[in-house]
């Protein structure tokens, strides 16, 4: 295929795409727009945001900020009361959060009772652990690993957006990001589920900490600029910005999950698509995906429109955006 028809590939098979943008060793070989999105604009990346948590922990952690990922989490909110009769949540680390294997007390996340709370992170801290609860049971979250922004907060005397955009965004050069609020469960789902572009935002509390499950809105280019980064193992533009060896800490597989999630593996927020290839993913719903091909020196980025239940953008990427890299 030329570029013409993989524009009109796309278009056709996965019509809610909105930018993608591939790199083949650090440079730019297709770069492509639908929907009447712009390169520069800023698409919600939903579950990508968990990916970008990961990497600002990874950065917390070298800079002696946070010990390990064996902290607990309790060391970090030394005032919170426990629930009668609570013991699980004492042993509950960072590994435990960024792995999806730490226990919560609840069937199906409580979106409406942490999102009206007072306080989100004391909202998640009542939800964690329980009397029977299991640690290391694989539990994907979107609420309960919030606990991850305050913990940057709490480790580096920072907001975790000044953080991100002193030590990510703009070593990346990507453009300072601000506060996204909202005034009520109206505007919450309609920040989700819009289809126009975004502000340079992040969505927030009530308390100015921005989400980690979610939240993050960025451009095609921005995801490609980070994707490369973690490709090159923590470098950009000859600047290190995380350590190698987080880099493969988060990249290495360390459970399989089941078959809602396809049975892939499963990092410290990112997917391993192929452990063996070296190939891992950022992916968040509708489609939103930062794909890394480390054995062939490939990144393709993609931002999408909300949409639910899209399962196959991974699949695609390799099934037809890689072969055209590689040709």
């Amino acid at each position: 295929m030329n570029k013409e028809e993989l524009h009109s590939v796309i278009g056709e098979q996965q019509p809610n795409i909105c930018q993608m943008v591939v790199l083949k060793n650090g440079n730019i070989i297709y770069s492509d727009t639908w929907n009447d999105f712009n390169a520069d604009d800023n698409i919600h990346i939903a579950s990508v945001t968990k990916s970008i948590i990961a990497i600002l922990i990874g950065i917390a952690i070298d800079k002696g900020m946070i010990k390990s990922i064996h902290q607990k989490v309790l060391d970090f909110f030394p005032d919170y009361v426990l629930k009668r009769g609570e013991k699980t949540i004492h042993n509950i680390t960072l590994y435990h959060l960024l792995t999806m294997t730490a226990p919560y007390k609840y069937k199906s996340e409580p979106w409406t009772k942490v999102c009206t709370s007072e306080d989100w992170s004391e909202a998640v801290l009542d939800l964690l652990g329980g009397k029977s609860g299991i640690i290391g049971e694989f539990k994907y979250s979107t609420l309960g690993i919030h606990i991850l922004s305050t913990i940057i907060t709490k480790a580096s005397n920072m907001t975790t957006l000044e953080f991100a955009n002193e030590y990510l965004f703009k070593p990346l050069e990507i453009k300072e990001r601000h506060l996204y609020t909202v005034k009520n469960k109206e505007e919450h789902i309609g920040f989700v589920t819009s289809k126009e572009p975004k502000e340079n935002g992040w969505f927030c509390d009530n308390k100015g900490i921005v989400s980690s499950g979610f939240g993050l809105c960025l451009s095609a280019e921005d995801m490609a600029k980070i994707g490369q980064m973690c490709l090159d193992k923590g470098i950009y533009d000859n600047k290190r910005i995380v350590s190698t060896e987080w880099i493969e800490k988060i990249t290495t597989p360390y459970l399989t999950t089941d078959e809602k999630f396809g049975f892939m593996k499963y990092g410290f927020l990112w997917w391993i698509i192929d452990e063996e290839k070296k190939i891992y993913s950022a992916i968040g719903d509708s489609g939103n995906v930062i794909y890394v091909n480390t054995e062939k020196n490939i990144v393709i980025s993609v931002t999408a429109t909300f949409k639910p239940l899209v399962f196959d953008r991974v699949q695609f990427i390799r099934e037809y955006i890689e072969p055209f890299v590689l040709e």
